[in-house]
């Protein structure tokens, strides 16, 4: 099978004198490695790194763990616990709709921003079930619930339609009060070797004692996200952001942006200053958590999944599996089983690998499990013995 990094490019006529530069897909792709801090691990903070990431998805609680050493430099899992504990980083919707990890200072300046995707997604799923209902008094009932003490939300959902809404579905109840109540989920979730109930209170009550931050506007939310992810087109834009109606920010910004077209004649902006190395510098072996956001930023992954593989990573029932990248692209899914006092790496290729990297996939692999397994007495890497994913 050939791999996806060596597919061969789409061809286009030569550009003309004005006309925007052509970007391929492998230099998309260092780009975009670049920037993710994964072409080489980044001497920085655990905050700093989530705040130039824009955060980490965190669906999967513990997942930004090992997103974070894949791209630091001596990362440690209590590094990122203590920024939990002490609330400098929190758990919130945000992108999509869906649950990031980001800094304190981001879920203040971000969700705001973000309300009108949150809007959109409830009235999706739960429009008609809402009905006739105040959002405001919906809002007001369920802060003073989560203020009171952390719920999750069965709980709050059964104590709305209990107390207020007794016709009306839980479920729906407390999907209203996430969308108009910004919602943060109390640790000990989330923090590594902790095991608890995803319990929520406004994000407000949760960072009282922190200076508040002013609000971001999508302009400066759109610079943040070409710094991490770009070059990208405005359906890329809104692909990551859940934000509809781009078009004109980007188009106030192009004084300010590169712009670039990539092979099928997209256009594609980009942030100033932001690292474009050259399509053939090496790219180390790397491994993904579960939900990054490196997969799920772009309406065109190819430059990082081949779009072949995509269902053998992105799940029916919407998980986003583990993968490891090989020259850069998606190779591979990974997992570590736990038996008594052995943890296992299984690597799972989706075509055969040449020998440097398979012995390159056993070095990090080792480390990887160093990290995340610690508490093992023994450590063991298998390759897996077919591939059963292809047939």
């Amino acid at each position: 099978m050939t791999k996806p990094s060596d597919a061969p490019p789409k061809r286009r006529p030569p550009a003309a004198p004005n006309e925007a530069p052509v970007l391929g897909r492998r230099a998309l792709n260092r780009a975009l490695l670049a920037r993710q801090l994964l072409l080489e691990r980044a001497a920085i903070s655990p905050i700093a790194a989530l705040e130039h990431l824009v955060g980490m998805q965190s669906q999967a609680p513990t997942a930004p763990y090992a997103g974070l050493w894949s791209r630091l430099a001596r990362f440690r899992t209590d590094e990122l616990s203590r920024l939990m504990a002490e609330r400098e980083t929190v758990r919130i919707a945000l992108m999509r709709s869906t649950i990031h990890l980001v800094s304190a200072r981001d879920c203040q300046r971000l969700r705001p921003l973000l309300q009108p995707v949150h809007e959109r997604a409830l009235k999706g799923n739960f429009g008609r079930k809402l009905a006739g209902l105040d959002p405001a008094e919906l809002a007001a009932a369920g802060r003073a619930l989560v203020e009171e003490r952390p719920l999750t939300f069965a709980e709050l959902g059964a104590l709305l339609r209990e107390r207020h809404w007794p016709d009306r579905e839980a479920p729906a109840l407390a999907n209203a009060v996430r969308t108009y109540v910004p919602l943060v989920q109390v640790t000990p979730r989330g923090m590594w070797g902790a095991s608890a109930q995803a319990a929520h209170t406004s994000a407000e009550a949760w960072l009282a004692d922190l200076p508040s931050e002013a609000e971001s506007t999508a302009a400066e939310l759109l610079l943040r996200y070409l710094a991490a992810f770009g070059p990208a087109s405005v359906k890329d834009m809104a692909a990551w952001s859940g934000l509809t109606g781009l078009r004109g920010v980007v188009e106030a910004l192009r004084p300010r942006l590169r712009v670039f077209r990539d092979e099928g004649g997209t256009e594609l902006f980009d942030a100033p200053g932001a690292p474009l190395p050259d399509e053939h510098a090496a790219a180390p072996v790397r491994f993904l958590a579960e939900f990054d956001n490196i997969l799920l930023s772009h309406a065109d992954r190819s430059r990082i999944l081949a779009e072949e593989l995509r269902p053998l990573v992105f799940t029916e029932n919407g998980l986003i599996r583990s993968a490891f990248l090989v020259d850069g692209f998606v190779a591979g899914l990974w997992r570590i089983e736990r038996a008594k006092n052995t943890a296992r790496l299984i690597l799972t290729p989706f075509a055969p690998l040449q020998e440097p990297d398979r012995a390159a996939l056993l070095a990090e692999g080792g480390e990887l499990l160093a990290f995340a397994a610690a508490d093992a007495e023994q450590h063991h890497i298998a390759f897996a013995d077919d591939l059963p994913l292809m047939h």
